[in-house]
């Protein structure tokens, strides 16, 4: 299930063990049992936004809870198992398992005093559960204090204040905090006393989609600046986490310049100038109608329904416009369809669906109920957001996953009161970082600080990394869609030369180590479109910084000149901070000029 990059931390995490103290080992163990999980991706949002229908369009299964009731207001991870249960989690770690209600979903009575429970757990036999793990969260903007308590403690509420308190709290392997006045047998001085299963299921996710509807407000973007990956300890960015308009059915056309007058387009509109608000928070903001796309995606959708539609299709066109005015005008008004029907393909389309596929229906007779469904699908915008999971999350989870385990062993070296402990631990961490499939963990701490403004960059500046990193596709990264090889190769190999120039003439020190890291991103980017990857084993082909690079000259340094390779974002040579506990002389995350 790892990545290269995961075995690699996994592999340092298994050599640490036996080289530290028994408290600072359960946090590496920690670290090493999180690493051989799926990816944590959660959806969170404002109540009623559409998180739960989203969660279940994505697994394909009705089962997260869309209604009012006790279990919306408790953080759920829905992950694969060979066996579907719920396995409800107290907060003093003891475990109830509880069937699915009926009708295949998450009951909504537990009949459990929800003061002693952390959260749920439900296992399903479901293959997209295989490499990641969804997790659904209370919305926030509840009047329930618990619920907004649970949720912002899963998005990165204690993770946000590990690393300043770590002197004064012990530090989880997730990067959350125990209070010093739980300090015993796991504070400080030997990890922390908060149950394993808790600390390890609240601690947080390591990606976030964030649901909205209509614009973004105040809160929301406060939301993302402090959502952090738990184990990573860092901000929201185009790294980790995606948005969705949800709900785009009920923009208005007329309050979307440009739109024509169709709904589809004013949603695409308006979610592209919601991109612009929130980046570099997200990686993009994509449009969508959740409902379609549960009722789709989850098989709520039957054949019964598809043929009362077609009914429908031969109302008269005026009196089934004036039908779909509102809901209970669609209910009550006569049509050849019964009420209780009609009430079901309101409460699983509502009126935008249910006009869509009359219109379909209307131009194509003959569409078969499966072919409505698709079609309503693709209407939905499901595709496209599995789409982008796959290009900001998936394609790149083992170096999100790698580089959060990381920043977590920086944290327990921070935490350490043993002076040696915590060069062990750094030493280690730069041993790792001289690799250089390493590289795109530097470049990831690249876009995130830049993104997160640790590191001021010109706004152009700032976009091209931004667009470097935020894809794995050459095409994308150098924003060259449809472009020949050659001509991408080449590109790749001026901005190579172009940011180490900069490096070297006008950029102020932080700035100089970002641009290093970018110049030898399209380095490796050149390399790649060429075919002409270093080969060898892992790390064969690394070099001590300011030493020559035996793997081949870079073209872009000119000719004869020495490569060097930063191990890490930070001055060359410079030896971890003993007072701060951070292995690149600065705080973690951060850049000093």
């Amino acid at each position: 299930m790892q990545g290269p990059l995961s075995q690699a931390v996994a592999g340092m995490c298994a050599a640490l063990l036996p080289q530290v103290s028994p408290g600072t080992a359960r946090g590496v163990q920690d670290v090493l049992d999180r690493l051989d999980t799926p990816l944590q991706l959660a959806v969170a949002g404002r109540i009623k936004s559409g998180k739960s229908t989203l969660v279940n369009a994505l697994i394909g299964r009705r089962v997260a809870p869309t209604d009012i009731g006790e279990c919306t207001r408790l953080v759920t991870r829905f992950q694969y198992g060979t066996v579907d249960r719920i396995e409800v989690v107290r907060t003093d770690g003891r475990r109830t398992v509880v069937p699915f209600a009926a009708d295949g979903g998450i009951p909504a009575d537990l009949g459990l005093d929800l003061v002693s429970v952390s959260h749920l757990e439900a296992f399903l036999t479901s293959a997209v559960l295989a490499d990641i793990t969804v997790i659904d969260t209370p919305g926030l903007g509840s009047m329930d204090a618990a619920s907004v308590s649970r949720t912002e403690a899963l998005l990165g509420g204690g993770a946000a204040r590990a690393a300043s308190d770590g002197a004064a709290a012990g530090t989880g392997a997730a990067g959350t905090t125990v209070p010093a006045s739980k300090s015993g047998p796991g504070s400080a001085e030997g990890g922390d006393d908060l149950d394993p299963v808790s600390r390890f299921a609240v601690a947080g996710a390591e990606a976030v989609v964030y649901v909205f509807t209509q614009s973004v407000r105040a809160d929301d973007t406060k939301v993302l600046e402090s959502f952090a990956a738990a184990t990573a300890s860092r901000e929201a960015g185009p790294v980790n986490a995606l948005a969705v308009l949800n709900k785009a059915d009920t923009v208005p056309p007329e309050s979307v310049a440009g739109s024509g007058g169709s709904a589809r387009r004013a949603a695409q509109l308006l979610a592209a100038t919601q991109a612009d608000v929130l980046r570099p928070r997200v990686a993009d903001v994509l449009p969508m109608i959740g409902l379609l796309a549960e009722t789709a995606e989850t098989g709520a959708f039957t054949a019964g329904d598809a043929e009362a539609l077609r009914s429908l299709a031969g109302v008269d066109p005026d009196l089934f416009g004036a039908m779909v005015l509102a809901g209970d005008l669609f209910t009550a008004m006569d049509a050849p369809v019964d009420r209780a029907t009609r009430v079901r393909l309101l409460q699983l389309l509502d009126l935008y669906g249910i006009a869509l596929a009359v219109d379909l229906l209307r131009a194509e007779p003959e569409l078969s109920a499966g072919e409505l469904r698709r079609r309503l699908l693709d209407a939905s915008g499901l595709d496209a957001l599995r789409v982008r999971l796959g290009e900001v999350f998936r394609s790149r989870a083992d170096g999100i996953k790698a580089s959060a385990a990381l920043a977590s062993l920086a944290a327990l070296a921070g935490a350490s009161q043993d002076w040696a402990e915590r060069q062990r631990i750094h030493d280690a961490i730069e041993v790792l970082l001289q690799r250089p499939e390493a590289h795109q963990l530097r470049l990831l701490e690249a876009l995130t600080l830049v993104s997160s403004g640790a590191v001021d960059m010109p706004e152009d500046l700032a976009a091209e990394i931004v667009r470097l990193g935020s894809s794995t596709r050459p095409e994308d990264q150098l924003g060259m869609p449809q472009s020949p090889p050659q001509d991408m190769q080449q590109a790749a190999l001026d901005r190579a030369g172009w940011w180490r120039s900069f490096a070297s003439f006008g950029a102020t020190p932080a700035q100089s180590r970002v641009a290093h890291v970018v110049h030898r991103a399209y380095f490796l980017l050149w390399q790649e479109l060429k075919g002409d990857m270093p080969s060898g084993p892992a790390g064969a082909s690394a070099c001590r910084p300011g030493r020559p690079d035996t793997t081949g000259a870079d073209p872009a340094a000119g000719a004869g000149a020495v490569v060097h390779r930063p191990a890490a974002l930070t001055v060359e040579g410079r030896r971890p901070d003993r007072r701060t506990g951070c292995p690149h002389g600065v705080p973690a995350g951060t850049f000093t000029p």
